[in-house]
């Protein structure tokens, strides 16, 4: 099993959350649990996606719009998604950023995509998810699909370890969106 090699890194620091407008609870997990996700299966367990600045949040935005005839230009700012800053206490996740961590878990080192260019599908990342979780891990820091490098982190942070985390500011998409760039 890919997990016994596998290796960990420190994910603990500050993130941020898109969450949508009418969210009463932001770090809500029980949709990706029911949905499942890049490192759940559906019905599986929940995991809160967490992006790594908010460059990284922004294009997220953009990754969701991909395809669509309009740009987040053009829609209503009041429907978008809000920013929630949150803090994470210093935990352990399973290493899929570096070369020698994707090599650990038989990810290629082009991650999140795979040789041929095309992005590693969810059903190659699940099983690896649920190995980190099994391990006692409190989730997998990665590379992010919607990200633009080998810089753009999330953290996919599994239930058993959201009393890591301490909710910070929501910022409403006007002013989160089109704000200062970090």
């Amino acid at each position: 099993m890919a997990a016994a090699r596998a290796r960990s890194t420190p994910c603990g620091g500050a993130y941020s959350r898109l969450a949508e407008p009418g969210w009463a609870d932001p770090l809500d997990t029980s949709w990706s649990r029911r949905a499942g996700g890049r490192w759940n299966a559906r019905g599986s367990y929940g995991v809160l996606y967490l992006n790594g600045s908010d460059e990284l949040a922004r294009l997220q935005v953009a990754h969701k719009l991909a395809g669509q005839p309009f740009g987040v230009e053009d829609l209503d700012p009041s429907e978008q998604h809000d920013l929630v800053r949150v803090d994470v206490a210093d935990r352990e996740a399973r290493d899929c950023v570096t070369a020698d961590g994707l090599a650990a878990v038989g990810l290629p080192a082009s991650y999140p995509r795979d040789h041929a260019g095309d992005l590693v599908g969810h059903e190659r990342c699940q099983p690896l998810g649920a190995d980190a979780r099994d391990d006692g891990l409190a989730g997998v820091l990665c590379r992010s699909a919607a990200g633009r490098g080998r810089h753009d982190h999330e953290l996919a942070l599994f239930d058993s370890a959201i009393d890591a985390v301490t909710q910070g500011e929501r910022l409403p998409f006007d002013r989160w969106y089109w704000g200062a760039r970090s």
